[in-house]
């Protein structure tokens, strides 16, 4: 499939000018060499975990278009360090689901809270932590080049 895809990349007939190819992975080390050559995906651009105003930014838009109550987004970020976007949809979604859960059981329905997002909050295992623990071992032992001189500087790793 490299091969074929290279093929592609680099064959085409007419120009190419302004044309920009942008791919996204979350193991760059598993990316095959011969595309990371230079005209092809040359650069690597790391892309940290949102940070407390991103984290309520991005909460807010998950809830969008639910039955809420007043929800306090700041709190919520504080207590969501290290959070990707991915595992604040997990919080959203579990927290709708104990919604559900409670409603079918008591009969009544209720919109969803801080305290309903902080709940699943403390039940969501992070995937940027394991991300992380395998980004630093390339950081440090694989850097050919600086491509995660990015992560390294994230770390703080000398």
């Amino acid at each position: 499939m490299v091969n074929q895809f290279l093929a592609e990349l680099d064959g085409v007939q007419s120009s190419n000018d302004g044309v920009l190819v942008l791919a996204a992975t979350n193991t760059p080390w598993h990316v095959d060499p011969a595309f990371r050559r230079p005209g092809r995906f040359d650069r690597v651009l790391f892309v940290p975990p949102p940070d407390e105003e991103a984290r309520a930014a991005i909460l807010r838009i998950h809830v969008t278009g639910k039955p809420v109550d007043d929800i306090d987004f700041g709190h919520l970020a504080r207590k969501t360090e290290g959070f990707s976007g991915a595992d604040l949809r997990a919080v959203v979604d579990l927290a709708i689901e104990a919604k559900i859960h409670t409603a079918l059981r008591d009969g009544v329905r209720r919109p969803l809270g801080t305290k309903d997002l902080a709940a699943a909050a403390k039940s969501v295992t992070t995937s940027t932590h394991e991300w992380f623990a395998t980004a630093r071992n390339y950081a440090l032992h694989a850097n050919e080049g600086g491509a995660y001189d990015d992560v390294r500087a994230y770390l703080r790793l000398r």
